[in-house]
């Protein structure tokens, strides 16, 4: 699969939903909600304002987001693959019904501009055809003010410790294990699509050329991810 084919990624995540969390799991030992909340904390959202969650794939960031601020009100999520959605509403409907799933694009959400207090994105950045455009979106949506938090796998550049440790992870525990699941060829995808992703440095470049006020980006994970944090 070619990086930033969109159909081609949204086929994917839709193949994968169901066992999507189970992998999540697996693979990150389930440190990934840890990582989560560490975003939710930084940003300290705040009852009674309005979030949006996207890329929200099975809903887990929307719902984490629900429990931080003991409501599901004013909260969306959205994701193109539809199948994911089903998951999440799912998943949702007894505890946390008052958050609104959209099957939409996230570089055209068609969304009222400068509606939202906050916006998350996890692990949805790099799958974008174009980060710039995803970000110029997430902006527009924002209220002056207005802050976002963008988790994902971190990006190197040139040879290091940590990006073998990442190569070695993915090639030899990752890959191997969603391929006895009968998934190897869609989670061969994150090595791929890791290859264009802007490293931390130049992420901050692009979220500032973008219009975004400030523009910060802070490692986990023993540098293996990374959180980029703006202002619009």
């Amino acid at each position: 699969m070619k990086t930033g084919n969109t159909k081609a990624i949204e086929e994917m995540f839709n193949s994968i939903s169901s066992k999507y969390d189970f992998f999540n799991d697996i693979f990150s030992f389930g440190l990934h909600r840890f990582w989560k909340s560490r975003l939710l904390d930084i940003l300290n959202p705040i009852l009674g304002e309005k979030w949006i969650d996207i890329c929200c794939g099975t809903g887990d960031m929307s719902i984490l987001l629900a429990r931080y601020m003991k409501s599901s009100e004013n909260i969306i999520g959205i994701d193109s693959a539809s199948q994911s959605l089903l998951v999440a509403r799912e998943r949702s409907k007894q505890k946390y019904s008052s958050i609104e799933w959209i099957n939409g694009d996230a570089l055209e959400t068609n969304l009222t501009s400068r509606q939202f207090d906050g916006l998350l994105m996890a692990y949805g950045l790099r799958n974008l055809s174009s980060p710039y455009a995803g970000l110029r979106e997430a902006l527009r949506i924002l209220k002056p003010g207005g802050r976002a938090g963008i988790l994902d796998f971190r990006s190197f550049e040139g040879p290091s410790i940590q990006g073998l440790f990442q190569k070695i992870y993915l090639n030899f525990y990752v890959v191997p294990i969603a391929s006895l699941f009968g998934f190897g060829k869609e989670y061969s995808y994150i090595k791929k699509s890791l290859l264009n992703f802007p490293s931390g440095e130049k992420q901050i470049h692009l979220a500032l050329s973008a219009g975004f006020k400030k523009a910060k980006y802070q490692t986990l994970a023993m540098g293996q991810m990374g959180i980029l944090l703006l202002e619009a």
